[in-house]
């Protein structure tokens, strides 16, 4: 099936329009085959990865059955976590730029629930929320169920994963059973088929594989960096490679300016290219890029759609980009028709685990490096030199410059001496100010990925076993409530009656306050640091517990 442009789709004029200044004319594959079955009123099961353009796949529909003139509730959207919430309600509100009479709201763990009931009392018409928090708000009778029609389930298995499954039937079972349900997940475990069948009435199933990654000649690298030397790291790559034409890319228009002005500083040949460019002043950039006028486009992904240029041999990722399939979209930049490319990536910190989806999504390795050394760069200069030499001597042509070099040549000057000299005059010094300490660059590991004990905080949670509570119930809501990453928590020991989970440092104090008066499981609980002296008495007295148990 081809792929749908937006404009074939009976949708209404403002939504076009919203779509065009997204900078989208067509439909991506689970786009075009979600959309026009949720319009027309199915339920669906969606298999999709991230990275897929899923969120506008039930954002568009959802958008277009709301009606403005009715202030109450009419669709809720469940994610896992707070961060997906707050990404889905921003595609929700850009797609909404051009209707102000529709109200979206998200409501989640770590925002003060005094704002959210306030907000609520307002009226929305669309609630996107984790299931904790929403659950919260019913049982304070904040928010009611009984006039939805449309109910969606986003990463499903991530959410049933982290133990949000007694959540999401409670949840559901309180919406009107004459209403529409869309639930997307990547997987389709059983799990998974047993809440569909529970729920959903008939749905059709849309199945999008991944994406093959279609430049296999892309050779990618990636370098674990501090954000202060992005920029030296960029600078010495280029140095080294010294390519024809490069981009770099950029997560925001501000970066651009900013990495363009430097670039231009230190002598390179860089122009930028973002949306805030009027069409004549791009088709300009575009014009010197491809003629060679400007050897390093620095851009932004919705500027380069569509940039068709040949023998660009670096793409430099300067940030990691949102969305997955945006990372397959820039490298497949460089190694066009048949030729071989590269494709740089930087990585900060707890980027890795961003890095490790798009590795997932994209079904390729991306090798990690250490940053070129100053001896690198200067190993480089010298081969592209001699190599420019040996050129000029096999092109001919050399007399008038060899009867000056021979007036040169007497008792105290050599030929070895003028080749010498000229060749410091040439490759003696570099446009590029280097001034990060080489163990800087080059001693920030990434294998290391989980936090070290020294970097962690051991929190006491008062709820065990014999509240049936399990790990992945605390993993998800320290996730719903907080935003901790899941891959970021580190042992989880249980017991009957408490728990003890180890966080990073940064999230400690936050889950402390954010999840005081919370509940897991449907018990209300309270969290603390751990104390030694309270350690190991619990310790101690779970452990005679234990033993007395076994007799």
């Amino acid at each position: 099936m081809e792929n749908l442009k937006f404009e074939d789709m009976p949708v209404s004029d403002w939504t076009l329009k919203a779509i065009k200044d997204m900078g989208f004319e067509e439909a991506s594959p689970i786009q075009s085959q979600a959309i026009p079955l949720i319009l027309n009123g199915y339920d669906i099961i969606g298999q999709s990865q991230t990275g897929t353009g899923k969120t506008a796949s039930f954002a568009i529909p959802c958008l277009e059955k709301i009606e403005p003139e009715d202030r109450k509730l009419q669709a809720l959207i469940l994610c896992p976590t707070r961060e997906l919430a707050i990404q889905v309600s921003e595609e929700f509100r850009k797609l909404l730029k051009f209707k102000d009479n529709i109200r979206v709201l998200p409501i989640y763990g770590g925002q003060p629930i005094d704002r959210q009931i306030l907000a609520l009392k307002k009226g929305a018409q669309v609630i996107i929320g984790t299931p904790g928090r929403v659950m919260d708000h019913m049982e304070r009778h904040t928010l009611k169920m009984a006039t939805v029609k449309y109910v969606v389930l986003d990463e499903a298995d991530e959410m049933l994963d982290m133990g949000f499954r007694e959540d999401i039937e409670f949840i559901i079972d309180k919406v009107p059973q004459e209403r529409q349900t869309v639930m997307f997940s990547a997987t389709m475990s059983d799990e998974i088929l047993d809440l569909s069948k529970k729920y959903l009435k008939n749905p059709e199933y849309v199945k999008i594989s991944r994406k093959e990654l279609t430049v296999p000649n892309i050779e990618q690298i990636y370098f674990d960096i501090k954000e202060k030397y992005k920029l030296e790291a960029l600078c010495r790559l280029i140095d080294v490679y010294s390519p024809k034409l490069a981009i770099v890319f950029c997560n925001t228009k501000k970066r651009v300016d900013d990495v363009t002005e430097q670039l231009l500083g230190r002598g390179y040949f860089a122009d930028g290219l973002h949306g805030d460019l009027k069409q004549p002043q791009r088709d300009r950039v575009m014009q010197k890029f491809r003629n060679g006028a400007i050897e390093i486009l620095v851009a932004t992904d919705v500027a380069a759609r569509g940039i068709d240029v040949e023998n660009i041999d670096i793409v430099f990722n300067y940030d990691i980009p949102q969305d997955e399939e945006y990372y397959v979209h820039r490298i497949g930049r460089t190694g066009r028709a048949g030729k071989s490319g590269i494709a740089f990536t930087f990585c900060v910190g707890k980027e890795i685990y961003k890095l490790r989806d798009i590795m997932t999504y994209a079904k390729t390795k991306i090798r990690k490096e250490l940053l070129p050394t100053l001896d690198d760069i200067e190993k480089s200069k010298v081969n592209v030199f001699t190599d420019k030499i040996r050129s000029i001597i096999s092109d001919g042509g050399l007399e008038k410059y060899a009867a000056i070099a021979d007036e040169l040549i007497d008792d105290d000057i050599t030929a070895i001496d003028v080749a010498a000299a000229l060749i410091k005059m040439n490759i003696g010094s570099s446009a590029t100010d280097y001034s990060a300490a080489e163990n800087d660059l080059n001693t920030h590991h990434i294998e290391n990925i989980k936090p070290k004990s020294k970097d962690m905080v051991r929190l006491f949670i008062n709820a065990g076993k014999n509240n049936k509570i399990r790990a992945k119930d605390i993993v998800g809501a320290f996730a719903g409530e907080t935003g901790v990453p899941g891959q970021g928590i580190g042992a989880i020991d249980i017991y009957d009656d408490f728990a003890y989970v180890d966080v990073p440092f940064e999230y400690a104090r936050d889950i402390i306050d954010k999840m005081k008066n919370s509940k897991i499981k449907g018990r209300k609980i309270s969290i603390e640091k751990a104390k030694k002296a309270f350690m190991s008495k619990r310790n101690s007295k779970q452990q005679k517990r234990a033993k007395y148990k076994n007799l």
